[in-house]
């Protein structure tokens, strides 16, 4: 083997936008084109609110303005102000901010400098404008290269920081962002923060019973017990346990960050909780009969957290302050001081939760036999199952790969076929449908384990106990864009819906979009997903261009296939609405044909012709 030669001039010092634009993973996670909530356009914009949550947990200003409008996002705060002579530092100069100072910032959200710096420097208009006692400075750079600085002015406006932004289309492609995602953000940081309110597009945020407000919403009728709400300093949880048979919710915060990946202050609740409920009722229960259909919300604030990434959607931290006990201490501590007061003050609850632990137990025990069956199957099964083609990263493993990873859910061997062959086999998994599953709404979780496909689809997931082990952030639906493959696509939203809505809740679950036409000539391509598309293909490549109507995602060759999952994968989240009651949904469109569904369905008849190819 040759060898490469190694000198002084492979030896490179790059600036610190060339270093972000570079390595953007390392800064914002995923770059993505905001189908995923955890997508890097939504980073950038939490990135420069979380400084706005900052000055506001400081006592300075108590509202924030959230406008997004063709893309440009603009954040206006009424905060202390970036010192006019720091601006240029404070978002251009890395390791440069006030949160090194912990007398200005207590904990805060942001600890490194680092945030503010990223979104300029992924962003191809970036301007910062400071209002600091009468005087304002503005100025404005372009991929983190300044184009304009303006001399400071007079200004009779109120203190605070403006910053408005353009992400990257080089780096982001043709991105979108989703209303859903934002809102569901901004609620967050509502309910963590009573007392700000936050106005985003015209529409106002505010909570006056902090993470009580989040979960009634969340659970939207279906709480087995009023919710349990317990508060002490720099803690607060709020829980309760659904209706419904199901895994376990968490909505857990550090310091005001949405840990979606959950971490170590999780982990400490899932076993304080059990631990509590054990010593209350002096009964060593199962802890899956404890949890089962839990829905908790969790919010802690602890100095200088230590998070697995940039993106800070997992705490690492052991302990709550440097030589200070641990996180698991802290909310051991809490849990057992606050729910145990809660439970002997409150008996009706603490007797109608004793007694879904003990349905829990029994249900537990009545599939134990099936279960036990299943996976004796599913081992055997999977040594030789080709329903699975799995990936070399997933979720549960520590990866930079892991918010890439993917699992294909589709129908019939050629388009698994298709979609196998074109696939990234480090990121991206397929699993394949024999035909239309199950329609589970009137079923029992038994169906889980007696039905082979979902036992096998929930094992590839590896979610029976809850999201913490889940081996791949996205899971797609890929089928036919024909009455058939809607049909699948139903039928599999209603499975997910009824044993595993924490999925769709958390933001796990998409429908691949895959063209409906190609048009073409000899020198040009184009891909159209809608009629309207087409016509504008047309325009552009003249009458005489090929017209190819796919019908299935069989027809699509492998060498096309690999064009609509890679770079360009278009993908439309599904999306649960904050009032969205699952149970009345599902038993809406998939329980019985009732007269108001009968004329649902008349009034929302179309027909459409087929087009000619």
């Amino acid at each position: 083997m040759q060898m490469v030669t190694y000198t002084e001039d492979n030896i490179k010092t790059l600036q610190w936008f060339e270093h972000i634009r570079q390595r953007p993973g390392m800064y914002i996670g995923k770059l993505g084109e905001g189908a995923s909530q955890d997508d890097g356009i939504y980073v950038l914009v939490k990135e420069v609110v979380d400084n706005s949550i900052d000055e506001f947990m400081m006592g300075a200003g108590k509202s924030i303005e959230i406008t997004i409008k063709e893309n440009q996002v603009s954040i206006r705060d009424y905060g202390r102000g970036i010192p006019l002579e720091k601006v240029y530092d404070c978002v251009s100069k890395m390791n440069t901010g006030g949160k090194y100072d912990s007398d200005a910032f207590q904990k805060s959200i942001g600890m490194n400098g680092v945030g503010l710096k990223a979104v300029n420097a992924l962003s191809k208009f970036f301007q910062v404008t400071s209002y600091r006692d009468g005087k304002m400075k503005t100025m404005e750079f372009a991929y983190g290269q300044m184009t304009k600085d303006y001399p400071i002015e007079n200004t009779e406006q109120n203190n605070g920081t403006k910053v408005v932004f353009t992400p990257d289309t080089e780096m982001f492609g043709n991105y979108k962002f989703y209303s859903e995602y934002i809102e569901k953000s901004l609620w967050n940081y509502a309910y963590l923060n009573k007392g700000l309110t936050i106005v985003f597009n015209g529409q106002k945020f505010n909570s006056k019973n902090g993470l009580f407000d989040l979960l009634s919403n969340t659970v939207n009728g279906q709480a087995l017990y009023p919710i349990v709400h317990l508060q002490d300093k720099d803690f607060e949880l709020a829980f309760t346990h659904l209706e419904r048979s199901g895994g376990e919710e968490y909505y857990t915060f550090v310091n005001g960050q949405h840990t979606i990946h959950g971490g170590t202050h999780q982990q400490a609740l899932r076993e304080a909780m059990v631990k509590t409920v054990r010593d209350f009722y002096k009964k060593d229960y199962d802890a899956s009969d404890i949890r089962q259909s839990i829905c908790a919300s969790l919010s802690i604030r602890i100095q200088e957290p230590m998070f697995e990434s940039q993106t800070k959607t997992k705490l690492g931290s052991e302990n709550i302050k440097e030589g200070g006990p641990t996180v698991r201490w802290f909310v051991n501590t809490m849990v057992s001081k606050l729910l145990d007061n809660y439970l002997h003050m409150n008996p009706e609850t603490a007797d109608i939760l004793q007694k879904k632990i003990l349905d829990s137990e029994k249900e537990r025990k009545e599939i134990a036999g099936i279960k036990k069956i299943s996976r004796s199957s599913a081992k055997k099964v999977s040594l030789v199952n080709k329903k699975l083609r799995d990936c070399n990263y997933h979720l549960n493993e520590k990866s930079d790969k892991g918010l890439e990873t993917t699992l294909f859910i589709t129908e019939g061997d050629s388009a698994s076929g298709s979609i196998t062959k074109s696939r990234n086999p480090d990121i991206q998994a397929v699993f394949s449908l024999r035909g239309k599953p199950l329609k589970t709404f009137p079923t029992t979780k038994r169906v889980v384990y007696e039905n082979e496909e979902f036992n096998l689809l929930q094992a590839a997931l590896n979610i029976e106990d809850g999201l913490e082990g889940l081996r791949y952030n996205n899971i797609i639906i890929a089928t036919d864009a024909d009455v058939d493959g809607m049909h699948i696509r139903l039928l599999l939203l209603t499975f997910f819906l009824k044993f595993f809505p924490e999925l769709i809740k958390a933001g796990h679950v998409y429908i691949l979009q895959t063209p409906l036409f190609r048009v073409r000539n000899k020198k040009e391509t184009i891909y159209c997903y809608s009629e309207e598309e087409r016509i504008h293909a047309i325009r552009k490549l003249g009458s005489k261009a090929e017209i190819t109507r796919f019908k299935g995602l069989g027809e699509i060759s492998p060498e096309e296939f690999k064009h609509f999952i890679g770079k360009n994968m278009r993908l439309e989240p599904v999306v649960l609405h904050k009032d969205t009651n699952i149970n009345h949904l599902l038993s809406y469109y998939m329980g019985q044909n009732t007269p108001e569904r009968q004329k649902f369905i008349i009034e929302n008849l179309r027909v459409e012709e087929d087009i000619p190819a």
